[in-house]
């Protein structure tokens, strides 16, 4: 059996050495060799007829060992943590110690600890208030009004037809400065909406009264807070040319309008819109009375050394969900960081605070599951799988949802949600008027 010495390290960690004996070696050794006869060419026998004997001839036994080492410290790593009671996060630095034919295998294995609460907050001592969601005529307005958007109509207009304050004009646009052309600074078939503010003030009404065809030169200041440095607050020429103009027909917001979008009237569209707001509106304090819970045992809470293993990793969480919302808004990465005004490792310094609570937090609600013994049972797990795979034919999506990776996963997140339902039954005492 392997013998085991633990050492704790600063930071969270710990070393553990282990010494493997020979005579547990065998089984792994004569795999390797096995393995080893399977794939390399020994004159006079078929892949994997080789004895061990002839391998080691064939390739020395020290290849046999270095063959066998993978196996072996993967089985002996983990019954070790096991042993020792360890909680360990990523992957353990391997030091082979002693590696040599007839020899006990002795390496050493440095892991990251998961952190420990020195002292968590009492959730039941705590309490949280939940704002009323209310739906005003003005949010419904609102949204009927982007609906109408959508199906706005646009007209080409004749070619003598002057550009209108409420017209979309399609230009090719031309920027300098200095007389010298705009890195990205050149658009064709670019439209804008002289209705709507753009981001350069002044532009719109610029092109008022522009006609097909007509070219048009003037200068305009970028404005000084914008994101590009070496064009906030420079004055800029702009060089135009009107391509197309369309004059813009909203429809009437009617009955006519509301069948037009699959509802029976428009006083049935309204109440569709209202109620979908007010879905959205519970959902967002839904989400800000989970923060407020979660934060609020988070700094009553005291712990130990968070390892920079798990800041690093949520911060590169942090920066892949900014990545994906940059998308969905329809922005580069790239665009965003010139907006704010930060490079990436600039970013990964502000952000890593946030990071350090979102991990504290993901410990809490691990402890709290420990100490309420919070459980998930298969059952509930399969009827979670089984649903989302329902939406989903093909098969590699499906064995992914069944992998036991995801499995896992799934009971991890549903073990979740059932501590944010404890803490939301017993930490929310009132609801703001």
């Amino acid at each position: 059996m392997p013998t085991i010495q633990l050492e704790n390290l600063p930071k969270n960690s710990a070393k553990l050495t282990i010494t493997v004996p020979q005579d547990e070696l065998v089984s792994f050794l004569e795999d390797a060799a096995s393995h080893i006869s399977e794939h390399a060419k020994i004159p006079g026998f078929r892949p994997g007829k080789a004895g061990y004997d002839i391998v080691k001839h064939h390739v020395g036994e020290m290849k046999i060992y270095e063959e066998a080492l993978e196996k072996v410290v993967r089985k002996t790593f983990v019954e070790a943590v096991l042993d020792q009671k360890l909680e360990t996060v990523g992957s353990p630095a391997i030091d082979v110690v002693k590696l040599a034919p007839g020899n006990d295998l002795i390496y050493s294995a440095t892991v990251t600890l998961m952190p420990k609460i020195e002292q968590m907050a009492d959730f039941r001592t705590i309490s949280v208030s939940s704002k009323p969601v209310e739906v005003s005529e003005e949010d419904v307005e609102k949204m009927l009004k982007d609906i109408q958007r959508m199906q706005t109509k646009e007209i080409r207009m004749p070619g003598d037809h002057a550009a209108l304050k409420e017209n979309k004009i399609v230009v090719d646009m031309d920027m300098k400065k200095n007389g010298v052309p705009l890195e990205g600074g050149q658009a064709l078939n670019h439209s804008i909406y002289l209705n709507e503010d753009y981001y350069i003030p002044g532009l719109s009404e610029q092109l008022i009264g522009m006609k097909e065809g007509e070219e048009k030169s003037f200068d305009l200041s970028f404005p000084k807070e914008h994101y590009q440095e070496n064009l906030a607050g420079q004055n800029i020429r702009f060089e135009m040319k009107a391509k197309e103009i369309y004059s813009l027909e909203n429809p009437t917001l009617d009955d006519a309008f509301a069948q037009i979008v699959g509802q029976k009237d428009l006083e049935g569209l309204k109440n569709i819109l209202r109620e979908n707001i007010r879905r959205e509106k519970a959902r967002e304090e839904d989400m800000r009375v989970e923060r407020e819970m979660l934060d609020a045992i988070a700094t009553g809470s005291r712990f130990g050394d968070i390892p920079d293993l798990l800041i690093n990793e949520e911060i590169n969480r942090m920066i892949e969900e900014l990545k994906r919302n940059a998308d969905e808004q329809g922005m580069t990465f790239e665009t965003y960081l010139q907006a704010i005004k930060k490079t990436i490792p600039e970013l990964k310094v502000e952000i890593s605070p946030q990071a350090v609570l979102r991990v504290k937090v993901g410990l809490i609600i691990r402890e709290i599951a420990k100490k309420e013994n919070v459980s998930v049972s298969d059952e509930e797990i399969d009827k979670e799988l089984d649903e989302l795979a329902s939406h989903h034919k093909d098969k590699e999506t499906r064995d992914h949802i069944y992998s036991p990776m995801y499995r896992e996963y799934m009971e991890n997140a549903l073990r979740n949600r059932k501590v944010l339902a404890l803490l939301k039954e017993t930490m929310i005492k009132s609801v703001e008027k």
